[in-house]
């Protein structure tokens, strides 16, 4: 059973890749790498700037979603830590995959050095989550509210009212969510963590904060895309976050594959090749650099862990 599970998500994510790349290949069987540089170099600087603000806009949100769950533990960390923690844990797990389990294992050795529990790191990693899913829901919400036909790039059989229902649906849902943490429901329990409701003025914050980064993440492909058959920013963020979402359940790293053929498939009037261009610089930004980024923080964060260590041994030893 333990060699099922520690096996189980490579699998799963090896099984998308195949499967995306499969798709990949009768979607684009007839492109060439000249074409795709051709679209690559065709992106204005100005674009590459306002892609590279946009990361930095997402990789700040994502910030303070650790921050709302440390203020929900009443654990008080600098914000400079906080910042540092964050980034490294969502910039190693995106790319990585299987974000959940990824950026749990940084946040352990992070925030285990400033004295949290388990258990507490367990419900800030799952608080983490529900802000990411609330604002997922919320905007996925808006998307069909205002671009209801959006359903129809990936089942054109699913009618406009469909798109209204789900819609309605899932603010239904976020207002339970609203209303368990003004009433009070009772906390989810596990043998790992205790998970309450949050107070309703953070379940608010939560709400405001939640769909930042993902209106900054989209907004860099949207920078990408070119203008000429751009149908929009909504229509963007709505195929992003069916391709982002894709993505994180396939566990596949990077989203290698998934992100690309959603995509593809999704905005059928924009050239291939532009938006392979704009799905690169997307990846080069959002994944790319903060993953390497991420490796140093690492290796200096386990080497002042290890100095600490030792100097603590020394002293011991001397008093000894």
């Amino acid at each position: 059973m333990k060699l099922v599970r520690k096996f189980a998500w490579p699998v799963v994510g090896l099984a998308a890749i195949l499967f995306s790349l499969y798709g990949l290949y009768h979607e684009l069987h007839g492109l060439s790498a000249r074409d795709f540089f051709a679209s690559l170099s065709a992106v204005p600087a100005w674009r590459w700037l306002l892609a590279g603000c946009a990361t930095l806009a997402a990789y700040a949100a994502l910030a303070a979603y650790d921050h709302l769950a440390l203020e929900h533990l009443e654990r008080r960390i600098s914000l400079w830590f906080i910042t540092i923690c964050s980034f490294t844990a969502y910039a190693l797990s995106h790319t990585v995959g299987a974000s959940v389990f990824s950026g749990a294992v940084i946040r352990y050795r992070a925030y285990g050095s400033k004295g949290l529990s388990a258990g507490e790191i367990g419900v800030l990693v799952a608080f983490c989550s529900i802000t990411f899913a609330l604002g997922t829901l919320m905007l996925s919400a808006i998307v069909l509210l205002i671009e209801p036909e959006i359903t129809a790039r990936f089942a054109d059989f699913l009618p406009i009212g469909a798109s209204i229902t789900a819609a309605i649906l899932i603010l239904a849902m976020i207002a339970l969510y609203v209303v368990g943490s003004l009433v009070g429901f009772r906390p989810l329990k596990s043998r790992w963590f205790h998970l309450q409701y949050p107070k309703p003025t953070l379940a608010l914050r939560q709400l405001l904060i939640a769909p930042v980064e993902l209106l900054a993440a989209a907004a860099i492909i949207y920078f990408a895309l070119p203008e000429a058959g751009n149908p929009g920013y909504m229509v963007v963020l709505g195929v992003f976050l069916a391709s982002f979402s894709a993505a994180l359940l396939s566990h596949a790293p990077g989203g290698l594959g998934v992100l690309e053929l959603i995509f593809i498939a999704a905005l059928p009037e924009i050239d291939p090749a532009s938006v392979l261009a704009a799905l690169a610089i997307f990846r080069l930004f959002y994944l790319i650099i903060p993953f390497l980024i991420a490796l140093v923080v690492v290796v200096l964060f386990e080497r002042s862990q290890y100095l600490a260590q030792r100097k603590t041994k020394e002293e011991s030893d001397r008093v000894e």
